[in-house]
């Protein structure tokens, strides 16, 4: 019989739907219950794509007898991540406080009123390599509920006061955090493999997104060695799906080959945008190559019905991790034919004897391919591609996230016009008409998901705010049509009111939103860039437009209250350096206005986006209207299109020419 999760919108909750554990979904009810059951609140937190919150729901939620062992002593509640981060972000917080590491599945034990007392991710069902079993952990818990119920309820109030102290080391405003981490980055740097420490390996997008401004900015060749090397590596590796595009979560080897496979919309959104601009700054066909794949992945793999993009694919496939994907020396040979096989065990970085050792791995980029011989390359991935399909595919968590949806909105306008690709553009538009149709309510704020068109009640956070608005200022940027700008304006404008507080710095979750035991506020980077470094960029988009002080302003105050962290922690603080090379380059503005049917606009406007100076933002208009001061005034010169190199809004004289903006 199906429990209260039947009805939920999140994918990951309907998965546990069947689950003999009576789970209920994150709610104040939930809360009441166990207080006046008088029991501990059992709180696990995973997503769709999660690999290992499949294993412990097979292992543990599963079973009848751990089940009704729950049952009995708990009131349990099951959380998606993705559909309510600030509830894991809190929670993580304090598991990362009390076990010194993080993770999902997160498992974590409340008091009645959500205060934490003990915390831990995957337990498996029997104690086995240095873990606790998981029915001994909640056998644990009850006793010392039963027994030293004082002594728990005072470590949760601990815990909660820590978590309510939590903020960004001070900054020293006489300081260059961007000149403090090049080196500090480099003493990290993997020299052999790129990327920045030892396995497990995460995309760095946000590190190499400021490397490459840096390197842009101030010329710093070794800013752009680390970031050119680590973007080679992850193009090369296993961690990239050679045959049909995107980005795995992360790699558990230090060569980038053996990928964890979940694939996320969120990685893939970053990393797009990285390798358009590292291909812009010298990545040739290689970076040219990842920008397709990872485009068209997006739009094969991930676009929904309704238009917007999908969260994730899943890891896993008839039970195995990375089934889908992994191949053995013998399938290779015999899905391209024995002519074409050593070519492409080679390329792919395989043994070509089908009579070896039957062990699967993932394929990965070795030498000139698929360079040397692209027509032959070509044909081999799609024979490999169509055995490949017959295969059982990964599930799809088909909830659109928004902030995930505006990163991916801004990546593929910025790709579509420089890779002449409209298709890619009219996807951006696409799922943009989506977050404004469905997401955006009629007093202004936004809700955070929906799926099949039905919007989910989770208020956005700071980050969805602020992603969404960089997204479509970059839109509109590329389009020229004010309904993006005019919503970003309205989403920037509103995160004062909603999530300030008071002092210059922002919260995450809406002043309206459910009271959580700690309002949390991240200024570090994770698996996405922190909402405060987003908005700053947005403000800095928005003053580069406008002209307007209260933007710099704004924006200049976030950014030192997180120059602090830029400079102790540069690993986890990419975003925020980059906006501050941006913010130190900029305004560098360029207008281009023309007719949309002119084919010179359209040149005009890719050799505008082309350009690398981190502080540029384009706009582009018909010439007729001025949705934007940066538009005002800019005419057509006889006719023709005609684009205007900025800079603080004093303009060179117009040009015609693409070759002459350069």
């Amino acid at each position: 019989m199906a429990n209260r999760l039947a009805g939920a919108l999140s994918p990951y909750l309907r998965q546990h739907a069947d689950n003999p554990v009576d789970w209920w979904p994150w709610c104040p009810e939930a809360f009441v219950e166990a207080g006046r059951r008088d029991v501990p609140v059992f709180l696990s937190v995973g997503y769709a794509a999660c690999h290992w919150c499949h294993v412990m729901a097979h292992e543990s939620f599963q079973d009848l007898a751990t089940a009704a062992y729950l049952n009995e002593h708990f009131v349990s509640i099951k959380v998606d991540r993705e559909e309510r981060p600030d509830v894991d972000a809190v929670y993580m917080s304090a598991t990362q406080a009390m076990t010194g590491q993080g993770g999902w599945p997160m498992t974590v034990m409340l008091t009645p009123e959500g205060k934490p007392f003990f915390c831990g991710t995957y337990f498996p069902p029997v104690t086995r390599g240095g873990m606790p079993g998981f029915r001994g952990v909640l056998e644990a818990v009850i006793a010392a509920w039963t027994e030293r119920r004082d002594t728990l309820e005072s470590i949760g109030a601990d815990l909660v006061v820590h978590l309510n102290r939590a903020t960004a080391p001070p900054g020293d405003p006489t300081a260059e955090p961007g000149a403090v981490a090049v080196p500090a980055l480099r003493a990290q740097f993997d020299e052999t493999y790129g990327g920045f420490g030892s396995a497990p390996k995460f995309p760095p997008a946000a590190v190499c997104e400021f490397l490459l401004r840096r390197a842009a900015r101030t010329e710093d060749a070794v800013a752009l060695e680390m970031a050119g090397r680590t973007l080679e590596g992850m193009a090369r590796g296993g961690i990239f799906d050679q045959l049909g595009g995107g980005f795995a979560r992360y790699s558990v080897d230090a060569r980038w080959a053996v990928p964890h496979f979940e694939k996320m919309l969120y990685d893939n959104a970053q990393l797009l945008s990285v390798y358009v601009h590292w291909w812009r700054q010298g990545g040739g066909a290689l970076a040219a190559h990842v920008v397709e794949q990872t485009a068209d992945f997006l739009l094969r793999e991930l676009v929904t019905p309704e238009g917007g993009l999908a969260s994730s694919l899943d890891a896993d496939s008839d039970g195995r991790e990375g089934a889908y994907y992994v191949w053995s020396r013998a399938e290779l040979h015999e899905a391209v034919g024995e002519a074409d096989a050593p070519w492409a065990a080679g390329a792919f970085g395989l043994p070509n004897d089908p009579a070896s050792a039957a062990g699967e791995t993932t394929l990965r980029l070795v030498g000139e391919a698929p360079y040397a011989d692209q027509a032959r390359f070509e044909e081999v991935r799609r024979r490999l591609l169509a055995v490949r399909e017959r295969r059982t595919r990964p599930g799809r968590d088909d909830k659109v996230v928004a902030a995930w949806n505006g990163m991916a909105i801004g990546a593929l306008a910025e790709a579509g016009v420089l890779f002449d690709r409209p298709d890619w553009t009219a996807a951006a538009e696409r799922a943009a008409g989506l977050l404004l149709d469905r997401h955006l309510q009629p007093a202004g704020g936004m809700l955070r998901v929906s799926r099949d068109g039905q919007v989910g009640p989770t208020l956005g956070l700071l980050e969805d705010y602020a992603a969404v608005a960089r997204g479509l200022l970059t839109l509109f940027g590329t389009t020229g049509e004010r309904r993006w700008y005019d919503a970003a304006v309205r989403l920037v404008e509103q995160t004062g009111r909603r999530f300030g507080d008071g002092d210059g710095g922002f919260f995450d979750t809406d002043v309206g939103a459910e009271p959580l035991v700690a309002r949390p506020r991240e200024v570090s980077d994770g698996a996405t860039p922190s909402g405060q470094s987003m908005l700053a960029a947005a403000l800095t988009q928005l003053w580069s437009l406008t002209g307007d002080d209260r933007y710099r302003a704004s924006s200049a105050e976030l950014l030192a209250s997180l120059s602090g962290l830029a400079a102790a922690a540069p690993r986890f603080a990419g975003s925020v350096l980059a906006e501050l090379e941006a913010h130190a380059d900029g305004p560098r503005q360029v207008a281009v206005v023309g007719s949309p049917a002119d084919p010179k606009l359209r040149a005009l406007l890719r050799a505008a986006v082309s350009l690398p100076a981190p502080g540029l933002v384009v706009a582009c208009g018909d010439g007729a209207s001025a949705p934007v001061p940066l538009l005002d005034g800019r005419t057509l010169i006889a006719g023709s299109a005609a684009a205007y190199a900025c800079r603080h809004f004093v303009c060179d004289l117009p040009v015609t020419d693409p070759a002459a903006l350069h």
